[in-house]
């Protein structure tokens, strides 16, 4: 029979004391808690604070008089342990209501206290007795009768760490006005700087200002004011400390750590073994009858090996289970933690595993990051939303170093299995392979674990080199060439300064556009990074070497140029009926259309915004819902060019409410150009391919909701398009009859330019296009009609193929060379296709 000493409750103790019991039934286990609760979901005190857990009891995982009572445990809360006699095997334990010592032998000792918060010495910070922290139920009774009797209207929250960001969202839940005081530039040190500023964007979203790159220099007026290093001031009614935490064994005061004699690392945790048993400081042996477990151990980070600290729950419990098999013979082996976590930001969730950028960077280890913004589920299903994701790796062996995600329902998921495959030591080509789960209201038949697999697995292949956010602007500003493959009307909503705009579709026809040599570094960007890639491959094609794909597109590019917006946000979960702004239409303003446009993908909420606008008098008022992330990004950009206003934009569980009002056509804002704004453009559709078909109605729509006057002109094959789908009775003479049997039948009939394999690639193309969400070509003829896009067909053509007005959609009109070339004058564009 052993008799087992373990200091510290919670995650770490309370789960070595309960396995330590299920192992062996003999053994005498004494557990010492310095507070009064011995097992609680410290985890869940910021939402008991917020009012979300009602009810305290839920907060105790297990009372003293319960695990007592199931696991024969000698529990005395309480209690503190402060010296440790490695000599004689004994502790000295403190009654901390009472004062009183007494010494207790052991045979086996576990070290379990875990961490505390850090409060350092700075001006008035003893006499602010609105000053709180947060890591124990006490803690959290505190701050919520604070709240309950004072009423407090503003606090401010000191650091933007987990605990941080929690509280801040609980307070504001509370009705509070909340300021997080940040000294790095962003807050949750897990993520890289462009995936924490999605964060920042969601915090001011919901109404909580946000000061970065700016300490605490003191306090003053006992805490009800907050002077700042940059001597900028803040009245707060409350403060809550979190700085980050400390192991609860510092090396200078507190004497458990001198007694121990025990190797500690640089920041003061224990130094452990892969059995988590402690170092001798001295003789650098193995102390084999003392352990250490959760927040105040030194581990191994499992990706790097390197000394690592994780104050997580996960970790902690997982030691103290591998520490009581341990002490009970079995053969177990700690190969250290991913520091996976996950965190909830108002309607977003944070979720990480592994190393960020900064710490491979610090490290010294060669890797990529690549970003994607996959949708969470079949776009087509509603409620879509998407995720932004990075993932770091080794391009040599393609070992995954780390990954972040930011979004809603699903995150948490993808990183789980990434962090999976990493324990399991697989690499990025595992990613593409991994088989997951898959319905339409869960994910895609690609799942975006899988899309992260293919893009890395592109850069690692040499296929295409990457370029990130932070290096494009520089690169352009040096004379690179960025080529932006985006739609007119994406490109015209926001754009990186200096890139060229050529679509996708329009691509192959206009390479000859693009004035750099096949040498030259060409540098490619579309909204989240496959049209870029897309054009990569046909560039590289045509004989271009040097192309490099912009990480995340321009929406990873924008996130991460996001600026702080204190109390003046655009965007609010407040109602917009609460945010009534005054505006001086020429009629009395009213909302003529609601507009669900949820599940459509960019530029679909743009295209249903400009459709409600176009026959809506100046004044009126639309609203409409999106669920596409870029159309929270986008729509104030294009109010703003097409000369509306945005009267507001809400957010609502990862809904966008945009309500606008339609403005005067003189008002909008010009696109750059070097040339002066024409208001005519011409396509000439001289094809009978159906993806040629679909660029030709891609761009004309684009145009025309851009105010142009469009006009497509048909001709030879490009006639097919607008030929009825179904036989027309009309007199023919057999030629005719042969032109007319031998040629397809209206737009769905075409084939494909490329790859039509016997009519298999259109009907893939089609399966893709529904999938995404995109309208069908028939679907895009008629849009572009409904947008005032003029069809002509060439009378000429007609004549000499033998297609008749009768076969003709209707719509269609019929003209010749002069009406071709009057449409075409003063035309900004015009087109062959």
């Amino acid at each position: 029979m052993k008799k087992i000493l373990i200091v510290g409750g919670v995650a770490g103790g309370a789960t070595a004391a309960a396995r330590l019991r299920r192992l062996n039934e003999e053994d005498e286990i004494i557990i010492f808690e310095r507070g009064e609760y011995i097992s609680f979901a410290n985890c869940g005190l910021p939402y008991y604070i917020g009012n979300v857990i009602s009810d305290r009891n839920k907060l105790l995982v297990q009372t003293i008089e319960g695990m007592s009572k199931r696991f024969n445990l000698d529990i005395r809360n309480f209690s503190e342990v402060i010296d440790v006699d490695r000599e004689n095997k004994t502790v000295k334990v403190r009654n901390v209501k009472t004062g009183e010592t007494y010494t207790e032998n052991y045979d086996i000792l576990i070290l379990s206290p875990g961490a505390k918060p850090l409060k350092p010495k700075i001006d008035g910070i003893d006499e602010a007795d609105n000053l709180f922290v947060l890591r124990n139920i006490p803690d959290a009774d505190d701050i919520k009768k604070f709240i309950e009797e004072n009423k407090p209207n503003r606090a401010v929250v000191i650091g933007g760490g987990f605990i941080g960001i929690e509280m801040a969202e609980n307070l504001a839940l509370r009705g509070i006005k909340v300021t997080i005081v940040e000294k790095l530039n962003q807050v949750l040190p897990p993520l890289d700087f462009e995936m924490a500023q999605i964060v920042h964007q969601e915090i001011n979203t919901n109404g909580v200002d946000l000061i970065l790159e700016d300490g605490i220099a003191g306090f003053k007026d006992r805490g009800r004011k907050i002077v700042l290093e940059s001597g900028k001031e803040i009245d707060t009614d409350m403060t809550i400390l979190s700085i980050g935490v400390a192991p609860d064994l510092p090396c200078s005061e507190n004497p458990l750590a001198k007694s121990c004699g025990l190797a500690l690392g640089k920041k003061g945790h224990i130094v452990t073994t892969k059995q988590l048993q402690t170092i001798d400081a001295k003789t650098g042996q193995v102390v084999e009858d003392i352990y250490a477990i959760g927040d105040v151990a030194q581990i191994t980070d499992y990706v790097t090996g390197d000394e690592t600290a994780v104050p997580l729950a996960g970790p902690a419990n997982r030691q103290g289970r591998l520490a009581a098999d341990h002490i009970n013979g079995i053969d177990v082996n700690y190969p250290g933690a991913l520091a996976s976590s996950v965190l909830k930001v108002f309607n977003l969730t944070v979720a990480s595993t592994g190393n960020n950028e900064r710490q491979l960077k610090t490290k010294g280890l060669k890797y990529k990051a690549v970003h994607a913004h996959p949708a969470n589920h079949a776009t087509y299903y509603p409620g879509s939303s998407q995720i932004a994701m990075k993932l770091l790796f080794d391009p040599d062996s393609g070992k995954i170093y780390g990954a972040q995600a930011v979004g809603r329902e699903g995150t948490e998921k993808r990183i789980d299995v990434i962090a999976t495959t990493i324990k399991l030591g697989g690499t990025i080509r595992d990613l593409q392979g991994l088989e997951l789960c898959y319905a339409p209201p869960y994910s895609s038949a690609k799942d975006p674990v899988n899309m992260l697999g293919y893009i890395a697995c592109n850069v690692a292949d040499g296929i295409y080199d990457m370029v990130y956010w932070n290096e494009i602007d520089d690169i352009v500003k040096n004379g690179g060439y960025l080529l932006d493959v985006r739609t007119p009307l994406e490109f015209g909503a926001g754009h990186i300064e200096g890139a060229v705009n050529i679509e996708l579709d329009e691509l192959r026809n206009r390479i000859d556009e693009i004035p750099v040599s096949k040498d030259t570094p060409i540098y490619v960007n579309c909204q989240v990074g496959l049209r870029a890639y897309l054009a990569i491959r046909i560039l590289q094609a045509n004989g271009f070497k040097k192309i490099y794909n912009l990480s995340g597109g321009y929406l990873t590019y924008k996130e991460a140029k996001y600026k702080i917006q204190n109390s003046s946000n655009a965007i609010s979960d407040t109602p917009f009926e609460d945010k009534k702004q005054e505006v001086s239409p020429p009629s009395t303003p009213q909302i003529i259309k609601e507009i669900d446009a949820r599940g459509l993908q960019c530029p679909g909420p743009l295209l249903a915004v400009y459709n409600a606008l176009k026959d809506a008098k100046e004044g009126d008022q639309i609203r409409v819902t999106a669920t596409d992330y870029g159309f929270a990004a986008d729509i104030e950009n294009w109010c703003n060019t097409n000369g509306h206003k945005l009267i507001s934009l809400t957010r609502d569980n990862g809904k966008y409410t945009a309500l606008i009002q339609k403005g005067d056509k003189e008002s909008r804002c010009a696109f750059p150009s070097s040339a002066p704004p024409q208001e005519n453009a011409t396509i000439v559709l001289f094809s009978g391919n159906l993806d040629k078909t679909l660029a030709a109605m891609i761009i004309a729509q684009g145009a025309a909701m851009q105010g142009k006057n469009v006009t497509v002109f048909s001709t030879f094959w490009g006639l097919n398009a607008l030929r009825k789908d179904k036989p027309v009775k009309v007199k023919k003479n057999f030629i005719e009859k042969m032109f007319g049997f031998m040629m397809p039948r209206g737009a769905s009939k075409m084939p494909l330019s490329n790859m039509n394999m016997l009519g298999i690639g259109p009907a893939m193309i089609k399966s893709l296009m529904k999938s995404k969400n995109v309208n069908d070509i028939d679907t895009m003829i008629k849009s572009a009609m409904d947008l005032g896009v003029k069809f002509v067909a060439c009378t000429m053509s007609m004549d000499l193929m033998g297609i008749k007005q009768e076969e003709l959609i209707d719509g269609v009109e019929l003209g010749g060379v002069a009406t071709y070339v009057s449409r075409s004058e003063n035309a900004g564009i015009t087109l062959f296709i």
